[in-house]
């Protein structure tokens, strides 16, 4: 085809897309599409509506093809109805632009808590891990891909009822598993334009056999997301960071992670999840289990980290998610991430009050074989990476011998006085 689509309307503040959805603020943007907070008019509520990439002046072909993608991604979401997934209420066309429309979350990625804090606990980045592992467990149960899990696609819910809860979001260029794998769905097709000899994702959090060319599988998407919660604990992706992305796209080929400074059990469950060799990685069931487990320790329910908002030990909602929200009102909206305004800080019952069950029956969770596989190849001498955010507390019996020295200094000073007076006195 040789003509192009219509222009339709600009969309902007206060537009009414498709005749019931009043957009009201834009809330992100990137190459898969605009989202924009808007008002459901006949439901009266919030929702998050997502404008697939515009398709003014384009060939009509291309048009065509973006519309298909839409409905591509509202079949896919549509499908997925888990408490860690945003969820997709409509797809629909305005003026021949699709748009989906979502469940709108308040809320800041984490790849806007790691701007601001650098690292995070590891507890906490497994905590996070188990539910995007547990959103993603869905979504390969029903033959999903979704092939760009990176820390800019997981969301924290920042206010409300789900304050504290982690969403997976933006399955824009999902896609059905291979037919070779067991979770496939018949008759799902790839979405318009992606086709098998095209990479798609961000090359930081490849897995080496998508940084080879090979067919993602859904081993592909567990690298993927250890790859993101590496990144949170160390403060840098697996592979570096290079403003080239084919030095990127090479050093994930070669599968050699860099040597974590971290020791911490969760680093263990994720260098498993790093694993070069996709046969040797946990399937994503595996990786929830083992990422809950070492969240809650040896005191609490692990099913309990799949329930349970993200908690600072006192019961709130960590302050880095609550600065977050700060960082985003002052700044412009990150790509693919449905944001909100400031938190409002939440009272709870503190994790280490909740206590496990003393029936085993009662555990919602049952693990496999807590032996991991082989961790992952890694390279390069931990003291060349960049240092934490943090300082190192004082040892305690320096402390003590410190402040023992500046008493007795003040002692001899007092004691010189009293000599020095006696002496002019007498």
């Amino acid at each position: 085809m040789t003509g192009s689509s219509p222009s339709p309307h600009v969309a902007g503040p206060d537009y009414l897309v498709a005749g019931r959805y009043r957009l009201q603020s834009r809330l992100g943007g990137g190459g898969m599409g605009t989202v924009w907070l808007a008002r459901d008019v006949l439901l009266d509520r919030e929702v998050a509506l997502k404008q697939i990439a515009d398709t003014v002046g384009l060939q009509a072909d291309r048009a065509e093809s973006l519309r298909t993608r839409a409905l591509h991604e509202g079949r896919v979401l549509s499908k997925l109805t888990g408490p860690h997934i945003t969820r997709v209420f409509d797809v629909t066309l305005d003026q021949g632009a699709p748009w989906i429309v979502l469940e709108y979350v308040p809320s800041c990625s984490l790849a806007q808590v790691l701007h601001m804090t650098g690292t995070l606990p590891p507890q906490q980045a497994a905590q996070i891990g188990a539910q995007v592992a547990d959103a993603m467990t869905e979504a390969h149960g029903a033959g999903i891909l979704h092939r760009d899990i990176k820390p800019g696609n997981i969301l924290i819910a920042d206010r409300g009822t789900t304050a504290g809860v982690v969403k997976i979001s933006d399955f824009g260029i999902a896609r059905a598993a291979p037919a070779a794998e067991p979770a496939a769905v018949a008759g799902f097709p790839d979405p318009a334009g992606v086709g098998e000899d095209v990479i798609v994702g961000t090359p930081a959090y490849f897995a080496p056999e998508i940084a080879r060319g090979h067919t993602p599988t859904t081993s592909s998407d567990v690298f993927s997301l250890g790859a993101a919660l590496y990144t949170a604990i160390e403060g840098l992706p697996p592979f570096g960071v290079d403003e080239d992305h084919a030095v990127v796209l090479h050093n994930v080929a070669r599968g050699e992670v860099t040597a974590p400074l971290s020791e911490h059990p969760a680093m263990g469950v994720v260098l498993a999840m790093l694993e070069p060799d996709p046969a040797r990685r946990p399937t994503m069931a595996e990786a929830r289990d083992r990422l809950a487990h070492v969240a809650a320790g040896d005191e609490l329910d692990p099913g309990l980290m799949l329930t349970s908002p993200l908690l600072a030990p006192d019961g709130r909602i960590p302050v880095w998610v609550r600065r977050a929200g700060g960082i985003r009102q002052r700044s412009k909206a990150v790509p693919g991430s449905t944001v909100g305004g400031l938190i409002a800080v939440q009272h709870a019952t503190p994790l280490d009050q909740v206590r496990k069950p003393d029936n085993p029956a009662l555990a919602t969770l049952t693990w496999g074989a807590q032996a991991h596989a082989e961790p992952a190849r890694i390279h390069a001498d931990a003291s060349s990476r960049v240092p934490r955010h943090s300082t190192p507390a004082t040892a305690p019996g320096y402390a003590w011998f410190l402040r023992a020295a500046i008493v007795a200094g003040i002692a001899v000073v007092l004691v010189l006085i009293l000599v020095l007076l006696v002496t002019s006195i007498f």
